[in-house]
């Protein structure tokens, strides 16, 4: 079995291609996710940033949102950034009418937190489990984490608020990795594919 990871972006709305590239950075095959039959093939997700509702509406129109949560509760990899964190959380503190989560990470996530569009900003982010440097964060309508649960660990936080967090294979941050050119992050997450897939064939 080839080491390189088969990993899927999930390809409903959001910043798709820039995590497609970052992956493949990362050293991982990255490739698009609509369908059922497309998620079946790959190793690990990841679901972009974008307008959380929208996702959680698409999803469920186009059949992908019972698979990925069986899939996540399999044990699948799978990584949130920005609206993929809201996605990945058992809660949300103020969800959309009809708003759905897939789930996996034990955290309630207020949407929105650090405010409006124009009200974006970079940060520098201490991120446990990436080395060197800080990691720069673009937020960008960012939620962040109001409470987590015991399963959950706290990987960064920022202004006092959390901002990365990760419960077994689930992986979120409230922040934009994959826009900055630094692909720490994509790279561990990547590394948390390998691990899996090693476990899987032992």
């Amino acid at each position: 079995m080839s080491d390189t990871p088969v990993i899927g972006v999930l390809a409903l709305q959001g910043d798709v291609r820039e995590h497609l590239v970052a992956l493949a950075v990362a050293d991982a095959v990255a490739r698009p996710v609509r369908r059922p039959e497309e998620l079946a093939e790959v190793d690990g997700l990841v679901i972009p940033g974008g307008e959380s509702t929208t996702i959680s509406k698409l999803a469920v129109l186009f059949g992908v949102m019972e698979p990925l949560r069986a899939r996540v509760r399999d044990g699948m990899p799978v990584y949130g950034t920005c609206a993929g964190m809201i996605m990945l959380a058992d809660k949300i503190l103020d969800p959309r009418s009809g708003q759905e989560t897939v789930g996996g990470i034990d955290m309630i996530v207020r949407r929105n937190a650090f405010g409006r569009q124009n009200e974006s900003f970079e940060a520098a982010v201490d991120v446990r489990g990436v080395e060197g440097d800080p990691v720069e964060g673009v937020f960008i309508r960012a939620p962040w984490v109001e409470s987590v649960g015991a399963a959950a660990e706290v990987l960064a936080e920022h202004d006092g608020h959390i901002v990365a967090v990760r419960q077994g294979n689930a992986l979120a941050t409230s922040f934009h990795p994959e826009l900055t050119g630094d692909h720490r992050v994509h790279r561990l997450f990547a590394d948390m594919v390998r691990a899996n897939r090693a476990a899987q064939s032992l």
